[in-house]
């Protein structure tokens, strides 16, 4: 038997019907709750510092994986993402690979999608860095 949190913001999904379906993302998020956590920037570093993974979708799912981690030390969880904003050097790669980066996204974060946006960017700190991702969450 599984129980329902009563302490969990409420997060609410908007997708007026004026607006064209979202895809891997929400249109608009209302969040209640008492605690707002800023997520910094993650991209594909280790716990050495160092960029891992050749591809896109590998270096996604590092960086998405590092800001899930920051996210529940923070006592999170991947449904109390309120916003997330990817940067992405190379968007035309980005939407090749959107499926593949949609599937990550369900495995790792389930399928509650924040409000999101993708912003191609000429480069990240680190050279290597392909995609980097923020956010903020709302916990109780």
């Amino acid at each position: 038997m599984t129980t329902e949190r009563t302490d969990r913001p409420v997060l609410s999904r908007v997708d007026p019907p004026t607006l064209s379906r979202p895809s891997g993302f929400s249109h608009a998020v209302v969040a209640t709750g008492s605690r707002v956590v800023f997520l910094a920037g993650q991209t594909a570093l280790d716990a050495d510092g160092k960029v891992v993974g050749a591809t896109l979708p590998e270096q996604f799912e590092r960086a998405l994986t590092n800001l899930l981690d920051a996210l529940r030390a923070a006592g999170g969880t991947p449904a109390d993402l309120a916003r997330v904003t990817v940067y992405a050097t190379d968007v035309a790669d980005y939407r090749t690979h959107a499926p593949e980066l949609g599937a990550v996204w369900r495995r790792l974060a389930g399928r509650d999608y924040p409000a999101m946006a993708v912003v191609g960017i000429t480069r990240l700190w680190d050279e290597e860095a392909l995609v980097e991702l923020d956010g903020f969450a709302v916990l109780p």
